[in-house]
């Protein structure tokens, strides 16, 4: 980019096509993840699924793990054109699976259909970002992403559960699909013209197909399916589950930088935290509107208002922290946005202990949704940062990776831990183990800022960069 379109806002030319189109995939994507979770509860009643409730979450995260190695790497060989229209179609047909399901299982297929190609797109959609836009303006784009939340939010949880409670959850999914065509047809003059070759003229040579990311990709995948079915084995569960824990780990290793598992400091610590955040958000936010229909009696419709007041929180601190730029440090969002996240759970967690009034899991989870606000565009500007033209896919898939994992494998935990508390009091444990995963993400929060710049930038694939720059 020239030195003056670096200095155009996100909705000015050369950037206006690519932000729109990509804004109205975000769009998508938020809109179905929001009127699926407050469905849910509804659709596990009808099919006769609470053994897959947790799995019909899990799943999607699980193989859009799969979905983010192969399209990372596709664009770095090709650009993220190819990867972007593939993930689109994926996504859809999941969508249509799901919304035709007759059974719990059928359901879950459509879901995991899904998952593959909503994790293709959000790669594609942060290497399209790397590709077209500059640094500076990388904190506005990521920031529009988030607002690009805000109607889903205000509309789709309240429409959802109309929808479903007037005429049936299906439509719910189904409906969505109507929204991909209006999506698709910003998104292509966004794409047109992107050089279909690596982003560098000096690479002279295309990144090489990486099977073995995608294979220990896959073998993530199959551990995350594996421990939310290990309560079904009677007897050999809990073989089943430390077994497929291990398996996950041993599997993402190759597919994250090194020393992300131990949480180096710097960008190994700012993939190790996008996980942890997604653990603690997600694992929660999925039994929230349970526990609000199965406790408190709230219908579906006013039950998904929860995650209206945390989606607009979201947004709402994604754009603060927009604004705001440098004045706030990288590691300080972090933080800040790390110990809403775990007042918030502890809110839900007291809520279900307790049966305090719902207001408190409520309120709290507003304040979830604003730390998460600041932190995941802050930890994407980061992980942008930090990357070299050569492995923005790599990088960028790792970020998702650890992400989708982070919540698939929290997400399989507490079905775990649900299952295992039924005559107890199952949302307090759930609420319990992911106040816990919190509680790690604060303590590890302050290790996203590197000490010092190093040459060894502990890649387990292509290098990054060894300096890290701050917005630029």
């Amino acid at each position: 980019m020239t030195s003056d379109t670096s200095t155009a806002g996100i909705l000015r030319r050369p950037y206006l096509l690519a932000t729109v189109g990509a804004c109205a995939l975000v769009f998508l994507s938020a809109f179905e993840s929001l009127a699926v979770t407050t469905i849910m509860p509804l659709v596990s009643r009808d099919l006769d699924g609470a053994s897959l409730y947790a799995l019909a979450f899990a799943g999607p995260l699980a193989t859009g793990v799969m979905g983010m190695v192969a399209a990372g790497n596709w664009s770095d060989r090709r650009g993220p054109a190819a990867p972007l229209y593939s993930s689109v179609a994926l996504f859809v047909l999941g969508l249509l699976i799901a919304g035709m399901a007759g059974t719990m299982e059928i359901l879950v297929l459509g879901r995991l259909v899904q998952g593959l190609g909503g994790g293709a797109m959000t790669v594609a959609l942060y290497v399209l970002v790397a590709r077209v836009y500059p640094p500076a303006l990388h904190p506005k784009i990521f920031a529009a992403f988030a607002a690009s939340w805000v109607v889903p939010s205000l509309v789709g949880p309240f429409a959802a559960g109309v929808v479903a409670q007037l005429s049936s959850w299906h439509w719910v999914f189904l409906g969505v699909v109507g929204l991909v065509v209006p999506a698709l047809l910003m998104v292509v003059p966004a794409v047109r013209g992107m050089g279909s070759g690596p982003a560098s003229e000096s690479v002279a040579e295309p990144v090489p197909w990486a099977f073995g990311r995608m294979g220990w990709a896959a073998l993530a995948a199959v551990a995350v399916l594996g421990l939310n079915l290990s309560a079904e084995a009677p007897g050999v569960g809990g073989v089943i589950a430390v077994v497929a824990l291990v398996l996950a780990l041993v599997a993402v290793r190759p597919l994250v930088p090194r020393g992300t598992l131990t949480a180096r400091r710097g960008l190994p610590s700012v993939i190790l935290v996008r996980g942890l955040a997604s653990a603690a958000f997600f694992g929660a936010e999925v039994y929230l509107p349970y526990l609000l229909t199965e406790r408190y009696a709230f219908t579906p419709t006013f039950a998904g208002l929860t995650l209206t007041g945390a989606a607009l929180a979201w947004a709402g601190a994604s754009a603060v922290q927009g604004r705001l730029g440098e004045k706030l440090a990288d590691d300080l969002a972090v933080k800040i946005g790390a110990a809403l996240v775990l007042i918030a759970v502890i809110s839900t967690l007291v809520t279900a202990a307790f049966a305090l009034p719902a207001a408190v899991a409520i309120g709290g989870w507003i304040l979830a949704g604003a730390g998460m606000g600041l932190m995941y565009p802050r930890l994407s500007v980061m992980t942008l940062a930090l990357s070299s033209e050569e492995n923005q896919g790599f990088n960028s898939a790792a970020m998702s990776i650890s992400d989708s994992l982070g919540g698939a494998l929290s997400l399989a935990a507490t079905g775990l831990v649900f299952a295992a508390f039924t005559k107890t009091n199952s949302f307090a444990g759930v609420f319990a183990l992911t106040a816990v995963i919190a509680v790690v993400g604060v303590l590890m929060a302050p290790r996203v800022a590197a000490r010092v710049a190093s040459p060894d930038t502990g890649l387990g694939a292509p290098d990054a960069k060894p300096e890290l720059s701050r917005h630029a």
